[in-house]
């Protein structure tokens, strides 16, 4: 009786262990069974190039942009006032967001097997970016779309460049096609790839940029413009560095070049804080400073065929020998320009320069230009230049010399054709330049840039013949 009690005992005490295991483990599988792993949306995206301050919004919250920071569908791309920043996408498309905009990542489907079957859409809210299309673009043309406030714009393979607000969008083609064509029934925010009612389309063969304004029905051409802002150059210098050698180094040489850049520029601001100033070179007496010492009188500037006009304010109490847009419109026609100012040339009802006017020298009547850096835009003294059209031949050559404590003497050179209607421009990896002349021939003005080490220059020029 006694070895049955503990054998029963005994079994009790299994078979009570045992329901306590098979109960936990049952409880354990209950309560594992809700827990699953949310996998994150796959990076489409990667960040190589951080100027000053920039934020990412994503599901996750806010946070700082950095170097290798991944990028994905619908995050957004916030610039301050001084913040760049380069994102190479998985199809090598490569977008720059310039300061103070806004960027949204709506969309980036890419397949690689299948790369025509590609969609991808991006949302400029504000601001500018340059967009470098990749594989997925390039392959589904019809499946591409960067959205602005008022209107879509459309590739055909392409580097372009858009700068947008709530009233207006203008962009400017570097290789390629676009199309541009504002929001309707026939066009809407949630479409893909180009719109085809009212639609505007612009080449890179074309020295002109497209403009839409939010109370006009289609997009226009603007002539000759050149659209460029303050330090537009030295990101595009640092975007081909990069694409150079992103192509050579694997995907985190735009880092690495991004870090060498930094540090490089890092030492150098050092240096230049504790070095002995050098002693400074005597002005040549003969020298004059072809920037006016207080702003030329509108009356004396509209006296003149050419005339700049300013999108905005410019730089305020430094600007010399610009007008309010307005003011410099009147009874004129658009020329050449950029992003902040704008040529306009009286036809008088022509739109082609005289004939028989032979090669023509002409002398520098005043200038203005700006040397923009990390810590601000200095005015510079422009104090020599020259400028020669051949209206036979159609071909121009100029050069410009200008000084400040900051740069040192710096020489501004270019040449190139004398295009229909008197128009001539040229452009390098560091030096941009677009103009124009009267149709008379007396009167000449161009706008101009020149990417340094360490910032850049952009000015303005007007011109007489001998």
């Amino acid at each position: 009786m006694i070895q049955k009690s503990i054998k029963s005992g005994f079994c009790n005490a299994f078979m009570t262990l045992l329901m306590l295991a098979v109960g936990q483990s049952v409880a354990f599988a209950q309560e594992s069974a809700p827990l699953t792993i949310e996998t994150a949306q796959p990076a489409v995206g990667e960040v190589s190039l951080v100027l000053g301050k920039a934020w990412l919004i994503s599901e996750s919250g806010r946070q700082t942009v950095a170097p290798g920071t991944e990028i994905r569908a619908t995050d957004r791309i916030l610039t301050e006032a001084n913040g760049h920043v380069h994102i190479r996408f998985v199809d090598q498309a490569l977008v720059s967001v310039r300061p103070d905009s806004r960027l949204e990542i709506v969309q980036y489907d890419y397949n690689a097997d299948k790369p025509e079957q590609s969609t991808i859409k991006l949302n400029l809210e504000e601001g500018i970016t340059r967009s470098i299309s990749g594989h997925g673009a390039s392959s589904a043309r019809d499946r591409f779309r960067l959205n602005t406030p008022i209107a879509a714009i459309g590739v055909r393979g392409t580097d372009f460049v858009v700068s947008a607000t709530p009233r207006a969008v203008r962009a400017l083609v570097n290789e390629g096609i676009i199309v541009m064509a504002p929001f309707s029934n026939d066009c809407s925010v949630d479409s893909f790839g180009p719109c085809l009612i009212n639609a505007v389309e612009l080449s890179d063969s074309s020295l002109q940029v497209i403009e839409m304004e939010s109370n006009s029905a289609a997009p226009q051409l603007l002539p000759a413009v050149v659209e460029r802002g303050p330090g537009m150059m030295e990101e595009e210098v640092q975007v081909a560095m990069n694409d150079v050698q992103g192509s050579t180094d694997g995907k985190n040489a735009d880092t690495d070049s991004y870090q060498e850049s930094a540090a490089s520029q890092l030492v150098k601001d050092k240096l230049a804080d504790v070095a002995t100033p050098q002693e400074p070179t005597p002005p040549t007496p003969q020298l004059v400073d072809f920037t006016p010492k207080t702003a030329v009188a509108s009356a004396e500037l509209t006296e003149r065929n050419l005339i700049w006009g300013r999108w905005g304010e410019g730089q305020a109490e430094q600007e010399r020998i610009t007008l309010a847009r307005a003011d410099a419109q009147m009874g004129r026609d658009t020329a050449v320009g950029n992003g902040e100012y704008i040529l306009f040339r009286d036809g008088n009802g022509a739109s082609r320069v005289e004939r028989g006017l032979g090669p023509v020298s002409f002398d520098l009547v005043s200038a203005q230009a700006f040397y923009h850096s990390d810590s601000g835009v200095a005015a510079m003294t422009v104090n020599g230049g020259s400028l020669d059209i051949n209206f036979d031949s159609s071909q121009f050559a100029t050069s410009l010399q200008m000084n400040h404590s900051l740069t040192g003497d710096v020489s501004f050179d270019a040449s190139g054709r004398l295009y229909d209607g008197g128009f001539f421009h040229t452009r390098s990896e560091t030096e941009r330049m677009a103009g124009a002349v009267s149709l008379d021939g007396k009167e000449a003005g161009y706008f101009f840039e020149k990417q340094l080490e360490n910032g850049g220059i952009q000015g303005l020029t007007l011109w007489d013949a001998r």
